[in-house]
């Protein structure tokens, strides 16, 4: 498999289940995405999350309707023939089955991959799969997040428990990544800007970023992570 970041703002995101799993996977989208959670009970995590919006009882004949708030929960239990309804329904880009019943995980699957969506099917690792995933079957990786810095890892479903450790051991690891992006992007423009050579430019790039000094200053503050930057680059176009 090949790690691709995807850009779900303004898109709906459909979860078949609303335990535990349901509820990680819900949490995660919901600060890009419109979520729409369908299970019959939802857990802690989850009601909070849908504070914010709306819950329907769901009926033979009624809908999920949802105003404001990133999560929806629509209280229902659907089964393997009925998941293509809410998929229709809904439309989603994306539909996450995490329902502890394997036959409805396998409805809500296939029903997406026919309407065209992207499906991450959680009670199905990649050495399960003899065959191998499809283009529009994805792994929702474990994320360290320094913003506008973005760290994914994923075992491939086989092990949650590893990619959680080693989440927790990247995230020491880039701490103040996120101030070095903005740092180094904004120098690297304002050397563009000046005319300095492309080679020359990413050499001092490369400098900074690899400047102990520069993480520690930038620990400080920005202002102080910039006075030493600019020394850093001001050595690299004298010398």
């Amino acid at each position: 498999m090949i790690p691709l970041y995807h850009d779900l703002t303004g898109e709906t995101v459909l979860v078949f289940g609303g335990g535990a799993v349901g509820s990680r996977k819900a949490s995660r989208f919901a600060d890009e995405a419109r979520v729409v959670v369908v299970s019959p009970a939802f857990d802690e995590r989850l009601i909070g999350l849908g504070e914010g919006g709306t819950e329907s009882a769901e009926t033979d004949t009624g809908s999920a309707e949802a105003d404001s708030g990133s999560v929806e929960l629509a209280r229902a239990a659907p089964d393997p023939e009925a998941v293509r309804d809410w998929i229709d329904r809904v439309d989603p880009a994306l539909v996450v089955a995490a329902t502890d019943d394997a036959a409805v995980n396998a409805a809500a699957e296939a029903a997406a991959l026919d309407a065209g969506a992207l499906v991450n099917r959680t009670d199905v690792s990649a050495a399960d799969r003899s065959g191998g995933r499809g283009a529009r079957s994805v792994v929702v990786p474990a994320t360290v997040e320094d913003d506008p810095v973005s760290v994914a890892l994923s075992t491939g479903g086989a092990s949650p428990a590893l990619a959680k450790a080693l989440r927790e051991r990247i995230e020491a690891e880039i701490d103040g990544a996120g101030a070095m992006a903005e740092l180094s992007g904004t120098l690297r423009e304002e050397l563009k800007d000046r005319g300095v050579a492309p080679e020359r430019r990413r050499e001092a790039i490369r400098r900074v970023v690899r400047s102990e000094g520069v993480w520690k200053a930038l620990q400080k503050g920005e202002s102080y992570g910039r006075q030493e930057a600019d020394s850093v680059i001001e050595e690299v176009l004298t010398r």
